[in-house]
């Protein structure tokens, strides 16, 4: 869970847009997805040597940045966890090349608890932004969503839904394409994934869909996912409970699945049965109005002390409503790819602990996949963690590694 950071405001301003489409889903029998409702130009970067400049000072373990790039917010129509018409928001960062054909990266950022931290409301905070920039300096389009409920969208943000944010993924896609067909450039069809945390589920969720036919243009180029909760329920939700997850932040973590999970799926009759007396506002906590260190204000120092008895039964005895949400969580990695995979670890992530990368590749090992898991190495200078240490490493390794894959196709 990060620290919050500064956020610019002003392009909250295209919340007016998302109001707009948020109808019921009657009154919009058809919902045109990946339609672009608005853009908003954000930061340039003239050259190659200021993003490696700007990368380097964040922390990044940059690879060569070729080209300067553009920053761009796009807000487009999407669907909500209903299948209602909604609207989302994203970051787009094109090379500033005369290419026409590009290529497209998708990555999606890690957990945020505050809709101010979103890649396309918060373009300077490097964290967010820096990997988008990064593929975009190496010649790809990358883009970056915010998710629902993060950015300009509207309402409380579905965390760790993993159909939700396939459809925001895929559907930024399509806007992005329209966008740069305005400026006479195409997409190829030929997507590369990847992700960080919870970005890692997404991106798996989206290679997933993209291979599944879920678009008729776009189709699965490679996945790196980093970091992941891959196996929720069989790995991480147990390790929350022992010293190898840092324990506030283990806190947190299960106070925003159930509060989330509930929204969507009613696991729980009220709030007062599974979380202690003095924690049992989490859902208005954890509501994505509310920033990041007020929030890690809210909850206790660790799973003991946020849940009640039935609250802990709960979690590692899941009921049938929120054992099938877990299940869908833990599907990311029950399918055969027919692109290449590879999951980037950091050994001893206090976070996303790395069995649920053991868990992963077994799983996709029983579907005759084999993918193997990139040790990248530790680097604790961000935030002290290990855990966000992990994309400053491995998003320059990504980036190096699809670099190669599309320059042999």
């Amino acid at each position: 869970m990060r620290k919050h950071r500064r956020i610019i405001a002003a392009f909250l301003l295209t919340a007016v847009a998302v109001g707009a489409v948020n109808t019921p889903a009657a009154a919009s029998p058809a919902i045109d997805r990946g339609a672009l409702l608005a853009q908003h130009p954000l930061t340039t970067y003239e050259s190659g040597a200021e993003v490696g400049s700007a990368l380097t000072a964040a922390g990044f373990h940059t690879p060569s940045s070729r080209y300067g790039v553009s920053l761009h917010q796009l807000v487009y129509r999407t669907v909500d966890a209903h299948g209602r018409p909604t609207a989302a928001s994203g970051l787009l960062v094109l090379p500033r090349t005369g290419d026409r054909h590009l290529r497209t990266v998708s990555f999606g950022h890690g957990t945020s608890v505050y809709r101010g931290d979103a890649p396309s409301v918060a373009p300077d905070d490097m964290f967010l932004s820096g990997p988008a920039i990064t593929f975009a300096s190496t010649g790809f389009a990358a883009v970056a969503p915010d998710y629902l409920g993060l950015g300009a969208g509207a309402g409380p943000h579905p965390w760790m839904d993993v159909p939700t944010e396939t459809s925001a993924s895929l559907d930024l896609l399509r806007a992005a394409r329209t966008f740069v067909a305005r400026q006479g450039r195409t997409l190829d069809r030929e997507v590369y994934a990847a992700g960080f945390s919870q970005g890692a589920s997404a991106a798996l969720g989206l290679a997933r869909a993209l291979q599944g036919g879920a678009d008729p243009w776009f189709r699965p180029a490679a996945v790196a996912p980093i970091s992941g909760a891959y196996a929720m329920r069989r790995v991480e939700i147990p390790a929350v409970f022992t010293p190898e997850v840092t324990p506030k932040l283990g806190a947190a973590y299960m106070a925003y699945l159930l509060s989330s999970y509930d929204r969507l799926h009613d696991i729980y009759r009220d709030p007062r049965d599974v979380f202690a007396a003095g924690y049992t506002g989490m859902g208005e906590l954890f509501d994505a109005s509310h920033p990041g260190p007020e929030v890690i204000a809210g909850v206790p120092d660790s799973v003991g002390e946020l849940l009640t008895p039935r609250g802990r039964e709960l979690l590692l005895h899941p009921n049938a409503r929120f054992a099938a949400a877990l299940r869908e969580a833990d599907s990311v990695c029950e399918w055969q790819p027919a692109v290449p995979v590879r999951l980037y670890v950091s050994p001893g992530d206090e976070q996303a602990v790395t069995g649920n990368a053991t868990a992963c590749r077994s799983s996709f090992a029983a579907r005759g996949a084999r993918v193997p898991a990139v040790d990248v190495g530790v680097d604790r200078s961000f935030s002290g963690m290990v855990h966000e240490g992990a994309e400053l490493l491995a998003v320059p390794r990504i980036a190096e590694w699809f670099s190669a894959l599309a320059g042999s196709h």
